[in-house]
């Protein structure tokens, strides 16, 4: 009998709280830009501020989660939140607005990086993010059904800061702090993190590919409203399905899980999104851009929960899923201001064309990664070589521990002897043939 999952539900709501403002960024910043009266390039800056807070946030506190304690960094994070969009969203000051904005993306960041490390620890990580992925794309999808129905620059804003308070409540599941000397031994808060090669590399690759998919979605909108000459509702129609194939998306990959690895999702999963991206910066209508948007946003979280999986993978702690996230981030905070300056100087395809291309070289180390380090997650008792591939998986027993099961680099376990009870049977000295009548210990 396989013991139940259990769901991860406070994970899965900070997750969809840390999220959103990236989620809502498109029309974020195009609220911006027009209640305001900012340029392009300033909205796609404030945006830019916004995520930059987020990612360093996610620096700042990688190593922290465990020793400050999961819950009071969730509650932080939550009432930094809050208080930060909330303020954005009160007030027509610009000044005011970036500030709110900036206060606002590190408390995002702070929900983001406690779910990222608790997920991390979690026995099923690609599960626990798909899910998450379904929930802020659900509420998403939501909010930019009503929002274009609606007057005022701050609404997505006050979207985001009334999540934090309803997330609130789950806390209190959340693990409390471990205070007290920072261990140093193995499985302590500083050991050494573990495939440091390949995590680097991953950081790396993340932060241009999410740099190229929020370059696009930042300016998303203005190639509707401005390019397919479409309504600001009718922009936020094809969002809101686009957003609802996502959840059909996140959907298939949490049932497809560890069957194809994870280097065929990620690299053929980018693959398909630079075509999307070229799609949709090309539109001219209806048609294209809505088919661009949506294949776009149908595959993006798919493939996004394949890296977030590979990257808790990489050390159980969670430290490189927080790290790859921030890294991450950063692509995203350099989103929106680089998709702006280049529509500006070379316009939507000629963006579109540039952005797929760079997605294409940045899926290739990706894809190695995800190669170097087996493709998928281990399985409790599952045991590794040193060149990194199963050799054995061992049926784990009601009541046998399932934590992290050392993999390549980690420390070697000591063998333990078992004596046995009974009287050994005599050394055999010569072969025989088989007998099913012969009884075990009996003389030949």
């Amino acid at each position: 009998m396989f013991a139940p999952r259990t769901t991860p539900w406070p994970l899965v709501a900070l997750f969809t709280a840390g999220y959103l403002a990236p989620y809502l960024l498109p029309t974020t910043v195009g609220r911006l830009e027009r209640g305001l009266g900012l340029s392009a390039t300033q909205a796609g800056a404030v945006g830019s501020a916004l995520l930059l807070s987020s990612a360093t946030a996610g620096f700042l506190l990688a190593s922290r989660v465990e020793r400050v304690g999961a819950r009071t960094l969730a509650r932080l994070g939550l009432l930094l939140a809050a208080v930060g969009y909330g303020g954005a969203a009160l007030t027509t000051a610009v000044p005011a607005v970036v500030a709110g904005a900036v206060i606002g993306g590190f408390g995002s960041g702070t929900a983001t990086t406690v779910a990222a490390t608790r997920i991390a620890a979690e026995r099923d990580p690609h599960r626990a993010s798909a899910l998450g992925l379904l929930s802020v794309s659900a509420l998403a999808g939501v909010v930019y059904l009503t929002v274009p129905h609606l007057p005022g620059h701050g609404l997505t804003l006050a979207a985001i800061a009334l999540t934090a308070p309803a997330v609130w409540p789950l806390t209190s599941r959340l693990p409390a702090g471990t205070p007290g000397p920072r261990r140093t031994g193995p499985g302590g808060a500083t050991a050494r993190l573990p495939h440091r090669r390949s995590g680097l590399v991953l950081a790396g690759a993340m932060l241009l590919w999410s740099l190229a998919q929020n370059a696009l979605w930042g300016v998303s909108g203005r190639i509707g409203v401005g390019q397919a000459h479409l309504s600001e509702a009718t922009v936020g129609a094809v969002f809101a399905v686009a957003l609802g194939a996502g959840l059909l998306g996140v959907l298939g990959a949490g049932a497809l899980g560890s069957r194809l690895g994870r280097a065929l999702p990620i690299g053929g999963g980018t693959v398909l999104i630079a075509g999307c991206i070229a799609l949709s910066a090309s539109a001219t209508g209806l048609g294209s851009f809505a088919a661009g948007e949506i294949a776009w946003n149908t595959i993006y979280p798919v493939v996004l929960s394949y890296l977030i999986g590979l990257a808790a993978s990489l050390d159980p702690r969670g430290r490189w899923a927080v790290l790859v996230g921030s890294a991450s981030s950063l692509g995203t905070a350099a989103g929106p201001l680089t998709g702006s300056v280049l529509s500006a100087q070379a316009g939507f395809p000629v963006m579109g064309t540039v952005l797929a291309t760079g997605l294409l070289l940045v899926a290739l180390p990706m894809t190695a990664v995800a190669l170097h380090t087996g493709g998928r997650p281990l399985l409790p008792g599952a045991v590794r070589r040193r060149g990194g591939h199963p050799a054995a998986v061992i049926a784990a027993a009601p009541g046998t521990p399932t934590g992290t099961v050392p993999e390549v680099g980690a420390p070697e376990q000591p063998v333990v002897e078992i004596p046995l009870d009974g009287t050994p049977a005599p050394a055999q000295v010569t072969y025989d043939t088989a007998a099913a009548t012969r009884a075990p210990g009996a003389a030949h």
